[in-house]
């Protein structure tokens, strides 16, 4: 097909409506695969009746997350309900053990299987630092169920593989998704695995039923640094959930190893984009996976659901609202995993010397899981980026007059006019995305600082692009109209187009040169735009009008990769800018986030508008103007929340018995508007008559918000003066009930300038206490040395049901060995939670039953005047402060 000549140049309206079905499909069709096609759909029954065999079941998977989350509750860590979820699993594993035994005696000699038990208990210290933040954890008496499937014989127990979820949930969620849904995978993948004939492991499968991740890590390090079997690990596998839709994502791998393991799955979902991002430590995001990588020195994966993020640690994560096909599509992904794992072809037994982070490019399209070396990889961006040179220089020397008639090349057609030349198209494409990006951070001033309504989009993930997109796409066009003239025009458009050839691939190269496999995205972008151009230079010998054609071929992996990434990048981050902070940019981070997201779909829109006149920009640029600004009307109006897409809100009801004042402490994790109206309405309908609300600092120091440090930093304080009734004492400042902090075994070395002593707390009723002193500490009986010098120091503890007392060791040095401690101390009324603790009643007497009514009375009133729009987690805390 011949090129069309340049008169015959269609306009712009022609042109989009020509390409415009490439534009709807292909972003739809990705979507859709995103969405939709990639959970199967949930099997109801437990035998496959054409095979008859066993097989995975999502309503099986449900029953154990319904029991769990609706029948159980609220199960956190200290709670009666985790102690009760403690007991239900240590009996469904025995249970799973007498029917390990009854299947190997209906085949005997023939069945090589054995099921073994273990209900771990134990103490321990560890330090978990956490935004940048260093803290200490003990806990005491939790414990782990943990069985082991193999084949009974030694040589099969001395390589496994492990795969944990935990069963405890936070504070304001019955934990539905997060993580009883894991927790139902990993007991039906047990019975489908048991109950398959002749099915026998070469090499052990441990299934851990950890009880503390959400008091930061605490089981899975018990398990990790104490039980009898965490030798025998080769590898592991954590499973998770920060959402309830849509395919677990693969966000870590650690080995070459597991990533082949992975790819065995039938449902791949994952890429070494997730994997790099996870592991920079960008994402305020952490699990077990943690210990089991410092403790085991073991290669891993850890796999999360993570669509609908909005309902992570909510009251909202109950089983109705997890997606038809999550739990099925979960549970098959991980049993391909382990019946590879335990088979003899794994590689579990090469793992004994431990393993070597991947040089692996991984990632999943259509279904498939595309994998290579870092090697392969440079030689494929290498030689993509040569011919892109090559390809380049042949269209420039045929756009240069008289390049092909004589010997010697005309200045334009030399090496330095090439050059130039491409760096003019890349200055077109830097110019291109800078003024994007000014002009989509540009309306998020206006709308967070002169309209005052920001976060309008947070309820609707991808409503982002319809605000923000209008005004990038706005910066683009102004940028190459206005800001650089002479390096626009419709004798630019190959130019720009090669010079975003040479962008992509020689990014790629570049990228992958520095041990980054997240350089794939740009190859695979630039493959199609290379071939697009290939075939044009071909028929056009580079003059005449780009065709049309160009464009559809070079658009359609950018449209597809690029649709995929926003739903993902969305996915994770709206729900995020929920959590991070009233001080954080979110209106900034999102419009940024746009502007990335639209410059990486649309690639070629910058060649796009220099196929067109300057007129023709500049109309396009007063359609985008007035577009942005109906948008941005249109979004002021909008309220950030709705009834599935809730405002969090953090309330401490604090009883402080050193001082005898009583608070309402509340916070919110977020900057959008409303929050301070929220917390006077809440003064005036609950506080002391004739009082505000005061709006506190949040530092280290602030010891009423210790129990959610350091996630604390994110909240925008205030608190609220609640009434006393006359003559009220707390239960908990003397009696059978006192929180006590006190110094034991305490001694002074006058000469060494030293202090000895032991800070032992005492806390009956109370769960996850926290202590923080200021001190220079020498040593202490904590798992980590000190940090040198005088320092601010928090203690967390988290331990099983009915313990209430706890100790540390520590040598003091400087003012702290001469004078008295200051110790500010903490911890939550186990009783007085809720919506946790709403089942059990209000308690018969005393403050709790003041505190839960006080809690009942604020959560409907916030369900009444919010419309459902707000999420509350109410607690009632105890504490003051001590000099010991």
């Amino acid at each position: 097909m011949s090129p069309p000549r340049e008169s015959a140049r269609w306009g712009p309206i022609r042109s989009l409506l020509c390409l415009s079905p490439l534009f709807l499909f292909v972003p739809w069709f990705s979507v859709r695969q995103y969405y939709y096609d990639a959970l199967p759909v949930p099997l109801t029954e437990l035998i496959d009746s054409s095979s008859g065999l066993p097989q995975i079941s999502e309503t099986q998977i449900l029953a154990h997350v319904r029991h769990l989350s609706e029948d159980i509750g609220y199960r956190t860590v200290g709670t009666t309900e985790h102690a009760l979820a403690d007991k239900w699993m240590v009996n469904t594993a025995y249970e799973i053990q007498n029917e390990c035994e009854r299947l190997v005696r209906v085949d005997p000699g023939e069945r090589k299987l054995e099921c073994e038990v273990w209900h771990q208990q134990g103490s321990g210290t560890h330090r978990f630092d956490m935004m940048g933040k260093r803290l200490y954890k003990t806990y005491a008496n939790l414990t782990n169920i943990v069985i082991r499937v193999s084949d009974g014989t030694t040589e099969g127990k001395t390589h496994a593989v492990l795969v944990s979820a935990h069963l405890d949930s936070t504070l304001p969620s019955p934990g539905a998704a997060d993580d009883a849904l894991s927790i139902g995978v990993m007991l039906d993948i047990i019975r489908v695995l048991t109950h398959t004939p002749g099915w026998t492991p070469s090499h052990a499968i441990i299934f851990l039923f950890n009880h503390g991740e959400e008091s930061l890590q605490d089981a899975s390090h018990l398990f990790s640094t104490q039980h009898p079997i965490a030798h025998t690990i080769r590898a592991f596998i954590n499973l998770e959930a920060a959402g309830n839709q849509g395919a677990e994502l693969l966000f870590q791998a650690t080995s070459e190893e597991m990533i082949r393991a992975y790819s065995k799955v039938p449902r791949p979902f994952g890429t070494v984009i997730a994997n790099e991002v996870f592991s920079s430590g960008v994402l305020l995001s952490d699990t077990d996976f943690r210990q089991f990588e410092q403790y085991l020195n073991v290669p891993g994966l850890d796999m999360a659901i993570i669509g609908n993020s909005y309902i992570y640690h909510t009251r909202q994560d109950i089983v109705d609202n997890i997606q038809p096909g999550v739990a099925q599509g979960m549970a098959e992904n991980v049993i391909a995993i382990l019946r590879y794992l335990s088979s003899d072809a794994s590689p579990l037994p090469s793992l004994t010397a431990g393993y070597t982070r991947p040089t692996t490019v991984f990632f999943s399209d259509f279904g498939r899981f595309i994998q290579y070396q870092f090697s392969t990889a440079l030689l494929m961006y290498g030689t993509l980026f040569s011919l892109s040179v090559s390809l380049a220089w042949f269209v420039h020397r045929e756009r240069v007059p008289g390049s092909r008639s004589g010997s010697r090349s005309p200045a334009g057609a030399s090496a330095s006019g090439f050059w130039m030349t491409q760096w003019n198209g890349v200055r077109a494409l830097l110019f291109a995305f800078g003024g994007a990006l000014i002009c989509a951070n540009g309306l998020a001033v206006i709308m967070h600082r002169v309209v005052g309504r920001n976060m309008s989009w947070f309820a609707v993930e991808h409503s982002a692009l319809l605000l923000y997109g209008p005004a990038a796409l706005t910066g683009m066009l102004i940028s190459q109209t206005v800001l650089v003239p002479g390096v626009v025009g419709m004798e630019k458009e190959r130019n720009v187009l090669t010079a975003l050839l040479l962008m992509q691939s020689g990014g790629a190269l570049a990228v992958q040169l520095i041990g980054l496999g997240s350089a794939y995205f740009l190859f695979i972008n630039a493959v199609p735009l290379f071939v697009a151009l290939s075939l044009d230079a071909l028929l056009s010998r580079g003059s005449g009008v780009v065709s049309l054609w160009t464009y559809a071929l070079g658009m359609l992996m950018p449209l597809f990769t690029g649709a995929k990434m926003a739903c993902i990048v969305f996915d994770v981050f709206v729900p995020l800018t929920g959590r991070v902070g009233a001080d954080a940019p979110a209106d900034h981070i999102i419009a940024s986030i746009v502007t990335v997201v639209l410059s990486l779909t649309g690639l070629l829109v910058t060649p796009f508008v220099h196929r067109f006149s300057r007129s023709v920009r500049v109309n396009a640029i007063t359609v985008l103007i007035i577009t942005t600004f109906a948008a941005a009307a249109v979004f002021a109006l909008r309220s950030p929340f709705d009834e599935q897409h809730q405002r969090r809100l953090f309330v401490l009801s604090s009883d402080n018995i050193t001082s005898h004042e009583r608070h309402l402490h509340l916070g919110a994790a977020d900057g959008a508007p409303g929050f301070e109206q929220l917390v006077d309405d809440i003064a005036a309908n609950f506080g002391v008559v004739g009082t505000q609300a005061i709006q506190e600092d949040m530092h280290d120091w602030n010891g009423d918000w210790d129990i959610l440090y350091p996630f604390s930093a994110f909240m925008s304080p205030y608190k609220i003066p609640l009434p006393i009734e006359p003559g009220f004492v707390s239960p908990f400042a003397s009696g059978e009930r006192a929180f006590k902090v006190e110094a034991v075994n305490d001694t002074v070395d006058v000469l060494a300038g030293t202090r000895s002593l032991t800070l032992e707390i005492t806390h009956p009723g109370l769960i996850w206490t926290v202590i923080a002193f200021d001190a220079h500490v020498l040593q202490w009986t904590l798992d980590d040395a000190p940090p040198d010098g005088y320092a601010r120091h928090h203690i967390k503890e988290a331990s099983f049901f009915g313990v209430d007392r706890w100790s540390v060791d520590l040598v003091l040095q400087g003012t702290a060995a001469v004078e008295p401690l200051t110790v500010n101390f903490i911890g939550i009324d186990e009783s007085a939670m809720w919506p946790a603790k709403k089942k059990a009643g209000n308690l018969e007497t005393g403050n709790g039953h003041a505190i839960m009514d006080l809690f009942e009375g604020l959560d409907g009133w916030l369900t009444r005047e919010t419309h459902g729009k707000v999420d509350a987690m109410l607690l009632a805390t105890v504490g003051g402060v001590v000099r010991v």
